[in-house]
């Protein structure tokens, strides 16, 4: 049987980094796809690179995902020591108290929105040596960005599934 009064841990900056570079990876690639299609709408699919450029690029998107994962951990662990709202928020959730459906409605949003345009500035920045940045226009970046909202909230959704059928989340 498992023990599980036992009290959790702060998080490693290995868990970050995975987490972070899980996430980034899903919604790079659903950004990059969000961006092909407003394109193709908005503007008759100037973006539209191929293969390689977006694994070349995705390489300086990474480095990107663990300079912003280590600066969080750092910023979250001066400004919460011991992670304990972090901990309170787990807790809540095993004990049944978090949102029923979505692990966080807003974060989804946020998350589908802001990747794309976080991809959209590796893109941009990297323009030089991958020519398909410098097709972005903010039209186009904004459309991706609204369309990527439903990849938010189907990985949302994915993760509420898995805690659901794992029966995390349930109360006793």
């Amino acid at each position: 049987m498992k023990n599980t009064s036992a009290a959790p841990t702060v998080p490693s900056p290995a868990l970050w980094l995975a987490i972070t570079l899980l996430w980034g990876t899903v919604f790079y690639a659903t950004s990059v796809y969000m961006l092909r299609l407003a394109s193709q709408q908005l503007a008759g699919g100037l973006f539209d690179p191929s293969g390689e450029a977006v694994l070349n690029v995705y390489g300086m998107h990474a480095v990107l995902l663990v300079s912003f994962a280590l600066i969080a951990m750092t910023a979250r662990m001066a400004l919460d020591p011991g992670a304990n709202s972090q901990i309170r928020r787990w807790e809540a959730v095993k004990g049944g108290y978090g949102e029923k459906v979505f692990i966080s409605l807003s974060g989804s949003i946020a998350t589908g929105f802001f990747f794309t345009i976080l991809t959209a500035l590796t893109w941009t920045a990297s323009s030089e040596l991958f020519p398909a940045g410098s097709a972005l226009s903010l039209s186009v970046v904004f459309l991706a960005s609204f369309y990527n909202i439903g990849a938010g909230l189907s990985a949302s959704l994915l993760v509420g599934l898995v805690f659901f059928l794992s029966g995390i989340g349930k109360k006793a």
